[in-house]
């Protein structure tokens, strides 16, 4: 009969592998003959081992969810004598044959890169700032220091490997018997075993901790621009180097300033009469201080005051982009009597009146004309 090996670690069929792995933990730190030196726990222990190293292997679980057990010689699929297609193929083409050359896997793995994603303000931006964040990470074991062993001794030779990190099994099938290579269970083809697993980490020679890390972010990032950080990742098995941290970095919306490449866009609202004799506009700019954003006379609605170099900074560079002012100029709705009667002077005496326009003509055309609404606030 099969072994139960969801019911040796307590889960589910659909429990996940960090589901398992925290299981096995639970367990160890209970039958680990260094906490219960019993026969009967150094047996649980052996057990609830196995179980673990099964249900992490994709195949050797698809064997266990059909019934039968990975661990058997000659294991046959459930409702014959015979392997499954899938295990005679992989016999023929994917399994690797004796002398086949096939070394076992080094216990020490690198680690995997990480991920994290930030916002900053578009002040942060312009100006650059330390930003203090939070990663979930894989570290080293600090009670095996990565050995993954409790004494921190060398690990040794699999006895049921011979150090080859795999095993020779004979499977029956319709064309007789088949002689396949397969990874040994008892090392996970690792070809050594640790005798005194890390209660801490459990032999994986890391554990799951949360670190406190400050990122320098340059004046100028743009949104969704990544800083990489060497070494800040996830350590890897076994103690293995630490991958690298990639930080994402975004930006929130500023309530005046729009960004776009290095330039900056904002709207000014002009009364008509201003924008007729001109005037000048106080802004209060990004680094903290005030610029002054001259409106010449007669300007019209939706032209353009641009300030060279006003804008964000650019990235590894001394120069800037720019700040662009979109005009738009407030025509009142409602005038008092002396207003309308001022306005209807400078209307009679004004030759021009009202008329249709050529195709094209004073029409704004360019880029930033066909998105003024997206600025208009």
């Amino acid at each position: 009969m099969a072994r139960d090996y969801y019911g040796i670690l307590g889960v589910d069929r659909e429990a996940t592998e960090q589901e398992i792995k925290r299981a096995y933990r639970k367990l160890a730190r209970k039958y680990h003959p260094d906490v219960n030196p019993s026969a009967e726990a150094a047996e649980k222990f052996q057990e609830i081992a196995l179980a673990q190293e099964v249900l992490l292997d994709p195949s050797k679980r698809r064997i266990v969810d059909r019934g039968g057990d990975p661990m058997e010689q000659g294991q046959a699929a459930p409702g014959g004598g015979f392997g499954g297609f899938g295990d005679i193929f992989e016999a023929f083409f994917g399994g690797a044959g004796a002398g086949s050359g096939r070394q076992p896997r080094s216990r020490v793995q690198p680690g995997n890169d990480a991920l994290l994603r930030t916002t900053i303000s578009l002040d942060d931006a312009f100006l650059g700032v330390k930003k203090d964040v939070t990663v979930d990470t894989a570290v080293l074991c600090e009670t095996c220091h990565g050995t993954g062993s409790q004494s921190q001794a060398k690990p040794v030779a699999c006895e049921r490997c011979h150090g080859t990190g795999s095993i020779e099994e004979v499977q029956q099938s319709f064309l007789g018997n088949i002689m396949t290579t397969r990874e040994c269970p008892t090392c996970r083809g690792f070809g050594e075993v640790i005798k005194d697993p890390c209660r801490q980490c459990a032999g994986d020679g890391r554990v799951r901790a949360r670190r406190d890390l400050t990122v320098n972010i340059p004046a100028g990032i743009a949104d969704g621009m990544r800083i990489r950080m060497a070494g800040q990742g996830e350590v890897g098995h076994g103690g293995g180097p630490a991958g690298d941290l990639y930080v994402e970095v975004h930006t929130s919306p500023h309530p005046i300033f729009a960004r776009e490449g290095d330039n900056l866009h904002l709207h000014v609202k002009v009364p008509m009469y201003e924008a007729a004799l001109g005037t000048a506009v106080e802004v209060e700019t990004l680094g903290g201080g005030t610029t002054d954003i001259e409106v010449p006379a007669g300007t019209q609605p939706g032209e353009r005051v641009v300030l060279t170099g006003a804008g964000m900074p650019r990235l590894r560079s001394q120069e800037a982009g720019d700040m662009i002012a979109h005009i738009d100029v407030v025509v009142p709705t409602e005038l008092r009597p002396e207003e309308r009667e001022a306005l209807e002077g400078l209307r009679d005496g004004h030759p021009a009146t009202a008329s249709v326009a050529a195709d094209g003509e004073g029409r704004d055309e360019s880029f930033f004309g066909r998105m003024r609404e997206r600025f208009r606030r």
